[in-house]
């Protein structure tokens, strides 16, 4: 599946242009998907044809620095603040005083923070892979990030210009591969004195739900773009954590559900954690849904699936207006 059909167009939203890809009838309720990393509006392709043939007006931009969006070289421009504030400027454009937003790892953070900040812009959220987690007031990011030492993605995307060296070794379709055919289940931890990409490995045999050509799509687009905006989410990680100060001990009010593989990165640990009292007492109105032997990019591995999940949590919230 291409999503040949799908309309891509540059939006001046926030001072920056962002590519998007839309499909669909533009009187139907909108519906915004945000990706995560290292993706482009591209992963949501099956779920662009799905959901416009059901009637919605969908929307999947290439997020800042990814893509054909524009790239901004600090990493100052890749707060909450900035991202949520993209997305306002996409509600606005289409004339949308409330939209349906459904996020993935990244796209998720954004979500989260859209229905923390401007929850009267959303109608519902799903989330896939990364819940809401509180803000914790006595610890930045990177101090517990560095719990798991060197080898954690997260701390070895820090430093400027490390993980984008330690990609360049590697043509641009096997980095694509590293992460988009990784079935590891912990937190992505090197070992030490090693790179996580090249402790992350290729699959034998590609998988059915993603083919060569598909794969393809994402090396050409990170060939030209190159990671460091994408790393750049990485790098403002603390600087959220200033930014989201004074919604501490906030509550997520906007209905929402979360989707998650059993298989994800880190899936023990957010199995525990969403099935457990304190991510519902956070998110009051939230449905959790497991597929069990999802990995982490589940909208397109599990791409039916998780189309007919949005589907039927957006139909519902529409019966209820």
């Amino acid at each position: 599946m291409t999503t040949s059909l799908a309309r891509e167009k540059k939006i001046k939203t926030n001072g920056i242009w962002l590519n998007v890809a839309e499909k669909g009838d533009d009187g139907g309720p909108l519906v915004l998907l945000l990706h995560g990393f290292p993706e482009t509006w591209f992963s949501w392709r099956h779920q662009i044809d799905f959901l416009s043939s059901h009637g919605y007006h969908v929307v999947a931009p290439d997020l800042r620095g990814y893509g054909d969006s524009e790239f901004l070289p600090s990493h100052e421009s890749y707060t909450v603040s900035h991202l949520v504030a993209d997305v306002i400027g996409l509600l606005d454009h289409y004339d949308t005083a409330q939209a349906f937003v459904a996020g993935h790892d990244w796209g998720s953070v954004i979500g989260w923070s859209l229905c923390l900040f401007r929850p009267d812009r959303v109608k519902g959220f799903i989330s896939l892979s990364v819940p809401y987690s509180p803000r914790d007031p006595n610890l930045k990011p990177s101090e517990f990030s560095k719990t798991f030492g060197d080898g954690l993605y997260i701390t070895q995307f820090q430093k400027p210009g490390r993980a984008e060296a330690a990609f360049a070794k590697h043509d641009c379709k096997t980095v694509m591969k590293k992460f988009l055919l990784t079935t590891r289940t912990d937190f992505m931890v090197a070992p030490p004195g090693t790179e996580i990409i090249d402790d992350l490995e290729i699959p034998s045999k590609i998988p059915e739900w993603i083919t060569e050509e598909e794969i393809q799509v994402y090396a050409d687009k990170f060939q030209k773009s190159g990671f460091t905006g994408p790393l750049n989410y990485y790098r403002a990680m603390d600087l959220n954590w200033e930014i989201l100060a004074p919604w501490e001990g906030s509550k997520i009010l906007v209905p929402t559900k979360f989707i998650a593989g059993g298989r994800d990165i880190g899936a023990k640990e957010t199995m525990e954690y969403v099935k457990g009292e304190m991510f519902k007492s956070i998110v009051p109105n939230v449905e959790v849904v497991v597929i069990e032997d999802g990995h982490h990019f589940i909208q397109q591995e599990k791409s039916k699936q998780v189309s007919e999940e949005i589907l039927s949590f957006f139909n519902k919230l529409r019966t209820t207006e």
